[in-house]
């Protein structure tokens, strides 16, 4: 049997293949979830991208600056200690999110899946990593995007220490 899958993206979300989206939210609206939102209903899909985008140009900034000698490095702390809080805020905002969408059922679903003990199961999907759902398989990994951001995030985190001392040696 083949498998079901969607892409979040920063601005969108779509299937792996091309009725993946509308298969998923047949299988959630038995067990009560809600239909997965298209973007124009989640104000992140249109915010996230604008301050991404701007922290990125911000970051290019500085790193011209600093090849021309013309940075401070603490603009450079400045800018990680800005993404990072962001970065925090963003992934915070999807985990409250996930937990929203598992945990908020309709309580007159057509199927109830209950746990050992009787309560009403919920499903919060993984932020990162793998979780088992009775017969599913739940994976949810950062795309190639993210692993950029990160890397740009290191390499102005060692500039930042490399150019300390250089930047004292000008001024």
């Amino acid at each position: 049997m083949e498998g079901l899958g969607m892409d979040i993206y920063i601005n969108n979300i779509i299937g792996e293949k091309e009725f993946d989206i509308d298969k998923i939210d047949m299988l959630n609206h038995y067990i009560g979830m809600k239909p997965i939102p298209k973007p124009a209903e989640m104000w992140e899909m249109t915010a996230f991208p604008i301050v991404v985008g701007g922290m990125a140009s911000i970051g290019i900034f500085i790193g011209i600056l600093g090849f021309l000698k013309k940075a401070n490095p603490l603009s450079y702390l400045i800018w990680f200690v800005t993404m990072s809080v962001l970065g925090v805020l963003g992934i915070y905002d999807f985990n409250r999110w996930l937990a929203n969408y598992g945990r908020n059922l309709d309580p007159h679903a057509s199927i109830k899946l209950l746990d050992i003990n009787g309560n009403l199961m919920t499903y919060k999907p993984p932020l990162f990593g793998y979780q088992k759902m009775l017969n599913f398989d739940v994976w949810s990994y950062p795309q190639t995007g993210a692993y950029f951001m990160l890397l740009g995030m290191a390499l102005i985190f060692i500039a930042y220490f490399i150019g300390k001392p250089a930047y004292a040696k000008i001024h």
